[in-house]
């Protein structure tokens, strides 16, 4: 189901950080307490492939979420400890050694279950015995969540598909332009590009113009 123009879930899951302290984090409290807009990344498995080159594409463009006053933190169902083996395995080895931001470890499915973001399918046979099938690890789900708890946009992937993480900075832009001048944002916006007004006059306008 999806929650966008809805509060994140209010739930507080372990994590880890990148100096080996474990952590209770409740994104939506993040967001809310530290007047920030967040960038939640889910991701299948510590020790893969597609997943490292993620976190260190996060991690690289760490600085311009910084600038945009957006947290990261990104998320898996592996153990805190799995976590930290992964955080001292070096980036030549297939390891994540130099991220900085947290990694929730939701290692019970609380939050994941909660967003229906798992690899997971219920079956039942015809006696109706139930069964399961599917990973049980989460696909590869982003959240932006904004300064009051608002999800502002979601987004799951396939295991196997990246993400392009420049997306999510234009993303943040344009919802940043939204919220500060009450334009709108059409296809293709990026950052000092002409946005419109909302209404048949803005449309028209800005058609007429491009």
């Amino acid at each position: 189901m999806a929650i966008v123009g809805k509060k994140f879930p209010s739930v507080s899951i372990d994590a880890m950080s990148d100096m080996g302290d474990d952590l209770k984090i409740n994104v939506f409290e993040e967001a809310v307490n530290k007047n920030s807009k967040v960038l939640l990344f889910w991701y299948p498995k510590d020790f893969t492939f597609v997943c490292p080159t993620e976190l260190h594409a996060f991690q690289a463009a760490l600085p311009e979420f910084e600038e945009r006053n957006t947290m990261v933190i990104g998320a898996s169902c592996d153990t805190n400890e799995v976590h930290f083996a992964w955080l001292n395995t070096p980036k030549d080895n297939g390891g994540i050694e130099g991220v900085t931001y947290p990694i929730l470890a939701d290692t019970h499915r609380q939050l994941s279950g909660i967003l229906d973001i798992l690899d997971q399918e219920v079956n039942y046979d015809e006696e109706g015995n139930e069964s399961f099938s599917g990973s049980n690890v989460s696909f590869r789900a982003t959240y932006l969540i904004d300064e009051t708890g608002k999800v502002f946009h979601e987004s799951v992937n396939d295991m196997p598909l990246g993400r392009n993480v420049k997306e999510y900075l234009r993303l943040i832009d344009a919802y940043t332009h939204v919220q500060k001048h009450g334009e709108v944002c059409p296809a293709n916006w990026e950052e000092g590009k002409e946005a419109m007004n909302a209404n048949r006059t803005g449309v028209a306008e800005y058609l007429a113009a491009n």
